[in-house]
């Protein structure tokens, strides 16, 4: 996996240090093979953790302490779980496990890992003004973290452990481990569901079975004894209706944390957790200074800065100064109580030459801010006791796009395999791709990635320089800002996967590897819909035409202008699709392939999968 060239930095953690060798000698299986897969699809380990939490020590001893156990996409301090915590009238000590081979493995970005500490540094100084440690430890291997974890919690002689859910295979089978061992010592482990507003296996049919994908046959895969929707316009339809028939449950407001007594400051034990720093970095995943100044600026840390950004959505006008890698709370935002950018989410949500979008998935996908809040935000805007969630507003189709993230997160809990690398739709396995990453135990394993290293189309399209403007604007700006809106990850994506016939987990791992708010769930997502493999997903023949949605998605031009600076000077149809004379004078490359034929050759490898 490629990684940012590395700062020497003096706070690096020692067991970091030590592990550098490790680190590099760590290769993870990316993608299962079909028969794996399977295997755990038919057993999944969602119902193991719960019943393993359900046969949690009922009544352990009083210990302590309490110990809450924090996850990177949980940074805030409002959680039902750290509540329950503090009912036991113990200390509570906050615990975060960085693991450099977990990060590895999900190909996390260095931007993502650099915002995870950011905001771990603010949350340990405003849980320390509530007399509440923050202790951050790190662990390599990451197969024996649920060991650490134990021994640590035992260390605080702690008895109950609290914490959120996460939905990876890799991470339940971990907590189901954790479960096992606190079991054997006698210590309850609590683990509850937090991620979405309506958990995974409320959402059903009527008949409790899933619909199958743009068909009226019924597919059964089960979960907890109930089935999974895996189209996601019903699937919608019955979250919006389950979320309104409960508002006060699902969209419940938690309080902030209760301090400590002071007392816990002269504890033996406890007292010099205050002391023990968040570390700047994680090594393999630093950055280089200059990138470190940018992404504080464009992406601030904290849940004040991620509420101020929410409310600017809510009641100010986009703006076409916006739009590029610059401060989201820069000055200058007009308020409006008739135009703010979330009433006109429905008109101008795929413009990118604006900042249309409410630049909130970081924050979202770090757990930083609920979508929970989001929703609740919206119910205040309209003074209303009822969630709008219609494809004829703009705030009903923001919540919606809300909705997406349950509905995949649903999907990852309901078909594992599409977090082991699999597509969902397993007859599309045989596809032929021009840059095909295969299950490692298979012949063709790694045949086009080179042991990582690019060929020329694909390095051609990271760099933004496939002759295609809008996708190379979207590539560029990945490169620079960490993120892009969501349109334009779609455009590029579909070019990648039918344009240039490249295999969809290709540009899923580019993608996880470059982007802040990167979310295994809504990132295989959107990848697999874009490659017309996934849940729900796009007809293969409905392959996008990246010159027409150009017009649409950029209809002033100034995004393309803004990211490719050689193409400036165009103005109208032709900065989207430049002839061959203006681009050679611009020092424009031309394009990679020709549209018409590339999408007779997707059409015919879709059509008849394994032929070329």
């Amino acid at each position: 996996m490629a990684k940012h060239a590395r700062d020497s930095n003096p706070r690096l953690s020692p067991s970091n240090k030590r592990s550098r060798t490790t680190h590099a000698s760590f290769r993870p299986n990316k993608v299962a093979t079909q028969e794996a897969a399977a295997a755990v699809d038919a057993d999944p380990p969602l119902p193991k953790l719960e019943a393993a939490v359900k046969g949690s020590v009922e009544s352990p001893a009083k210990g302590e302490s309490v110990v809450y156990w924090m996850r990177m996409a949980d940074l805030r301090s409002r959680r039902p779980s750290l509540s329950e915590a503090q009912e036991q009238k113990l200390p509570l000590i906050v615990l975060f496990a960085l693991s450099p081979q977990d990060y590895i493995a999900h190909d996390r970005s260095a931007r993502r890992i650099d915002f995870t500490l950011r905001n771990l540094s603010k949350l340990k100084t405003s849980l320390a003004d509530l007399d509440i440690p923050l202790h951050t430890v790190t662990h390599t291997p990451r197969r024996t973290m649920a060991d650490r974890i134990i021994s640590t919690i035992i260390e605080f002689r702690c008895t109950s452990l609290y914490a959120n859910m996460e939905y990876e295979v890799d991470e339940l089978c971990r907590d189901l481990q954790v479960c096992e061992l606190a079991k054997d010592k006698g210590i309850k482990a609590t683990f509850v569901h937090n991620k979405c507003i309506v958990e995974p296996g409320v959402i059903l049919t009527k008949d409790n079975r899933t619909y199958s994908v743009r068909s009226s046959a019924i597919v059964k895969s089960i979960i907890r004894d109930v089935h999974f929707s895996k189209v996601y316009s019903p699937y919608q339809r019955s979250w919006l209706s389950e979320l309104n028939s409960n508002i006060h449950y699902y969209l419940e407001d938690y309080p902030k944390p209760k301090p400590n007594s002071t007392s816990i400051r002269k504890h033996e034990k406890f007292a010099s957790l205050f002391d023990t720093p968040v570390p700047d970095a994680v090594e393999g995943f630093e950055l280089k200074e200059a990138d470190r100044k940018k992404m504080r600026e464009i992406f601030p840390e904290g849940e004040e800065a991620a509420a101020e950004i929410l409310w600017r959505f809510l009641t100010t006008k986009s703006r076409t100064s916006q739009f590029g890698a610059v401060n989201p709370l820069a000055p200058g935002a007009e308020e409006s109580d008739k135009a703010s950018r979330i009433l006109k989410y429905d008109q101008e949500r795929d413009r990118a030459d604006r900042d249309s979008t409410s630049g909130l998935s970081v924050y979202l996908s770090s757990g930083v801010l609920s979508i929970r809040e989001c929703v609740r935000a919206t119910v205040k805007l309209l003074d209303s006791d009822k969630v709008e969630g219609g494809r004829n507003s703009g705030i009903g189709r923001w919540v919606q796009e809300l909705a997406w993230r349950d509905f995949y997160t649903c999907v990852l809990v309901g078909y594992p395999r599409v977090s082991m690398g699999r597509p969902f739709l397993e007859k599309f396995s045989s596809i032929v791709w021009e840059d095909h990453q295969a299950p490692e135990d298979s012949e063709t394993a790694d045949k086009h990635i080179d042991g990582g290293k690019d060929g020329e189309v694909l390095r051609r399209w990271k760099e933004g320089t496939t002759g295609v403007p809008i996708v190379d604007a979207t590539m560029r700006c990945i490169k620079e800002m960490g993120w892009v809106h969501n349109r334009m990850r779609m455009i590029t994506a579909m070019f990648l996967t039918k344009d240039l016939m490249f295999d969809w987990r290709v540009g899923e791992r580019y993608f996880m590897e470059q982007l802040i708010d990167g979310d295994l769930a809504s990132n295989n997502g959107g990848w697999q819909w874009s490659a017309s493999t996934g849940v729900d997903p796009c007809p293969y023949f409905r392959i996008f035409n990246p010159y027409s949605q150009s017009i649409k998605a950029d209809p002033t031009g100034d995004f393309i202008r803004y990211w490719v600076p050689e193409l400036s000077k165009l103005r109208g149809s032709d900065v989207h699709n430049p002839s061959e004379s203006a681009a050679k004078k611009l020092g424009y490359p031309l394009p990679l392939v020709k549209h018409a034929e590339a999408r007779d050759r997707a059409l015919r490898r879709f059509k008849n999968p394994g032929e070329k």
